[in-house]
């Protein structure tokens, strides 16, 4: 490269992180990464910046500079119209004396200068600004400052970087400075002049390495829309979502390894493009049905896009010495098909949390649900709503209603911090809305679709983004609390504590809790709320003799119309993986289905294929369904999507466990049936684990220890069967006790038995996470493991360390002697 002698000018090629001072956080990470991670392959299109010098000499010009910052102090950001009145005469100022022509000229040159590299006489360029406080580990400033896109030609690039300078006096980006403690005179800006990336003709969006709503950092989050990406940051479509695991991607991996945990087709109603050829300005044009219901980009790119936001952030962990998730741009050129990062700068919420701890609101009452949409965050909130249509309303909110609007601007910031919560009509976990509703700590829920029209001002709701994925707005303000428990200073005990889980949703953060695995992963959830078909309705869905029935499951059916079976596969994958990728590498113990016949005859298509049973709970179910021609096809899909998982995600922690096994025979046969669909006991360090639920697993110990590689014991059936209780009837049910003496005698020689046959045992039935007593036995009996549920492990990791601390100082005084 030539030498540059311009005073204003800097070319990514010669910046670093540690010119923030000089070129802003946006224009330090763009030449940190242009200059380390391009010979990695990693594509970043060129450009140069424009420094604050110059805007510290725009802005001394006819002493401006004075005049903007009188205007700024002691000014009240939560006084709307003083704010958006203050904002605009500081603009007009700016605009009003222009770029100094020294510094034009400079500008003029380096904008023909990247014409000649790229070959192309007026280069369409983006014109972004960079502020000297933006990109910092504890505030974003995402979306404060202004972005110009498709400019062309060295005029209306001038234009463009004069209407940047002044967008550091956005109404936003002075109450956003003014909220996080940042000085207006110390801040600058500086503006990035980069090729435009023409992914009007392809798709772009928005990467996180970690799980924007948890913080799980295994985890990276891909969202793409078609178009260009101001969309999806400014939350005008719901994107596409693909999940990837974080410890699955690398060269080092199998080709055939496909680590994508999820993949959700997003609405993306709209797109932006070039309003045409030759055009500076862009426009949103209406997306294609067909386009809308596909996703906006293949699997290679995602896991090409993955693999360059997880070596970003490697990078950027390694230059700052600490952990350092992400929060990326990307675009896909139309032309080429090439994929290229726009931006990068550190994620600013989970980042900042310091220490383990485990967060909870919980709602103590219900109601009717109102609306319903994404979640984001995990808080609950409650207050009046506001709609809120335009920016001219803005002036009428006031503190602590409920948001509601089709979806939000960044001028909207200063009202955002005071809401108690958020509801837009449209948007992703991305948008605009999400990531400052995570900033201020505010529930939001995105993608309602009907928000503004099913809820009306000064209603009363409590908004609900604690419940998983789905966020809620119930009518009325329900009481909530909030549960805070830090985990620094538990100790580890030697017996393993698990977790036991069904729903996905709540997958990655139950994740973050101090648990070796999943002991029981419930696969029952996804089929009822995910895949809602019986299995054999879609293993013989033309045999379904009901035509409006058949209608209802094609139509949920959507593009898998022609091949239900896989749309069977990949909604149990799916929801399987997730829970598996969550906790990878620890172990995740997935259940085939346990539903009894009466349950199963619920799902769609399910009476045709079940028989009528007097007691379902002791009849048809586990087991002796696998092998069974009444239901051998639909096991052989769970089956599928097992093996789908293992070998072309690449989630070998899964283990498997057989329910409901009468005999060691029996146990045989359901072998004998998962190795015609492919998983085959010890192949690829495959694990089958069977409940131990029933008397005879218990007294036959040693025959079912030679065919299977671990026990769990299912308390609820196993006190069941003990005491001759039917758990689903009301009126015996004053007799079901876990505590009886005669189950736990039975829980000693269940553990007693897999410990004489060299097995191991776990417990994953209720009755630990219900009865602290229970856990101190099970300890002192030697059990391996106990999986209780999310809310028990806290408690369950103290008793447990407490009955082994008290063993050991039994074991360790000569004046107690051991029975």
């Amino acid at each position: 490269m030539e030498k540059n002698n311009s005073q204003f000018i800097k070319w990514f090629e010669e910046i670093s992180i540690k010119d923030i001072p000089l070129v802003g956080g946006k224009n330090a990470s763009l030449g940190e990464m242009f200059q380390t991670l391009t010979p990695q392959g990693i594509q970043i299109p060129p450009g140069f910046a424009v420094t604050a010098d110059a805007f510290s000499v725009l802005i001394a010009q006819n002493g401006i500079s004075e005049k903007i910052y009188s205007l700024l102090s002691n000014l009240d950001t939560t006084e709307t119209n003083k704010l958006a009145k203050t904002g605009h005469e500081i603009r007009a100022l700016v605009r009003s004396v222009g770029i100094p022509e020294k510094i034009a000229n400079e500008i003029r040159a380096a904008y023909d200068q990247l014409c000649l590299r790229s070959g192309i006489e007026e280069l369409d360029v983006a014109v972004r600004s960079s502020a000297t406080a933006e990109d910092l580990p504890d505030a974003s400033f995402a979306g404060q400052q202004e972005t110009f896109l498709n400019i062309r030609g060295s005029e209306d690039l001038l234009t463009a970087c004069l209407n940047c300078f002044a967008s550091l006096f956005t109404d936003r980006a002075i109450s956003y400075r003014s909220t996080k403690g940042f000085e207006h005179s110390k801040v600058r800006l500086s503006i990035c002049v980069q090729r435009m990336v023409r992914s009007d003709l392809a798709a772009s969006g928005v990467i996180f390495t970690l799980d924007t709503e948890s913080g799980a950092r295994n985890v990276i989050l891909v969202n793409s829309a078609f178009g260009l990406g101001e969309n999806v940051v400014g939350g005008r479509v719901d994107p596409d979502e693909f999940f990837v695991l974080k410890p699955l991607l690398g060269s080092a991996k199998s080709e055939k390894t496909v680590p994508i945990l999820r993949r959700k087709v997003g609405a993306k109603q709209v797109k932006m493009v070039y309003s045409g050829h030759g055009s500076r300005t862009t426009r949103n044009i209406e997306v294609s049905r067909v386009d809308r219901e596909k996703l906006s980009i293949p699997d290679s790119d995602v896991i090409k896009l993955a693999e360059w936001a997880l070596a970003i952030e490697q990078y950027y962990s390694k230059l700052n010495g600490r952990d350092t998730p992400m929060d990326i741009e990307w675009g896909k050129d139309g032309r080429t098909g090439d994929l290229f990062i726009l931006q990068a700068r550190p994620e600013t919420v989970h980042s900042q949390i310091s220490g383990p701890q485990q967060s909870s609101f919980i709602l103590k009452e219900r109601s009717k649900i109102l609306v319903s949409g994404r979640a984001v965050g995990g808080k609950i909130g409650s207050g009046n709503v506001r709609i809120v249509n335009d920016v001219s309303e803005l002036g009428l909110f006031k503190n602590g209603e409920v948001l509601v609007a089709d979806m939000t601007d960044p001028d909207w910031e200063p009202i955002m911090k005071k809401a108690s919560a958020i509801i837009t009509n449209r948007g992703g976990r991305t948008c605009h809305a999400a990531i400052v509703s995570r900033e201020h700590g505010v529930p939001c829920i995105v993608g309602t679709g009907t928000g503004t029209e099913a809820l009306k001002s000064n209603q009363a709701v409590t908004v609900s983004c604690a419940e998983g994925d789905e966020g809620f707005v119930y009518e009325g303000n329900l009481s909530f609390i909030e549960e805070k428990v830090n985990w620094t200073s538990l100790a580890k005990p030697n017996t393993k504590i698990m977790v036991n889980l069904g729903n996905p949703s709540q997958a990655l953060k139950t994740s973050l809790l101090p648990v070796d695995g999943v002991g029981l992963a419930r696969i029952e959830f996804i089929i009822s709320e995910y895949v809602k078909v019986h299995p054999m309705a879609l293993a013989h869905l033309d045999e379904i003799s009901e035509p409006a029935i058949k209608e209802q499951i094609e139509t949920l059916l959507g593009a898998h119309k022609n091949n239900p079976a896989q749309y069977f596969v990949e909604k149990l994958a799916e929801g399987v993986g997730l829970i598996a990728g969550a906790f990878y590498p620890r172990p995740v113990i997935v259940r085939f289905s346990d539903f009894k016949t009466n349950e199963y005859a619920s799902l769609l298509g399910g009476k045709q294929y079940e028989p009528s049973e007097e007691n379902p709970m002791i009849g048809f179910r586990g087991a002796s369904r696998y092998y069974d021609r009444r239901y051998r096809d639909g096991f052989a899909l769970e089956c599928r999507a097992i093996k789908h998982l293992r070998e072309h995600v690449g989630l070998t922690n899964i283990k498997v466990m057989i329910p409901f096994c009468r005999t060691p025979g029996e146990g045989e046969k359901v072998l004998a049936e998962m190795k015609n669909h492919g998983l085959v006991r010890g192949e690829q360090g495959l694990e089958v684990y069977v409940m131990c639920e029933l008397p005879a697993n218990v007294l036959r110990a040693e025959e079912f220890a030679r065919i299977f590689d671990g026990f769990s014991i299912g308390s609820n059936d196993l006190t069941q069967m003990v005491l001759g209780v039917d758990r689903d009837s009301s009126v015996v049910s004053h007799l079901f006790d876990e505590r009886d003496p005669a189950v736990l005698k039975m829980l000693h020689m269940a553990i007693d038995g897999a410990k004489k046959s060299g097995r191991p045992i776990g417990i994953c039935g209720q009755a630990p996470s219900d009865f602290p007593e229970i856990s101190q036995l099970l300890v002192n009996e030697g059990i391996n493991s106990i999986s209780v549920t999310p809310d028990s492990v806290i408690k369950t990791i103290q008793v447990v360390s407490a009955v082994e601390k008290s063993r050991n100082e039994s074991s360790s005084s000569p004046q107690v002697k051991r029975l």
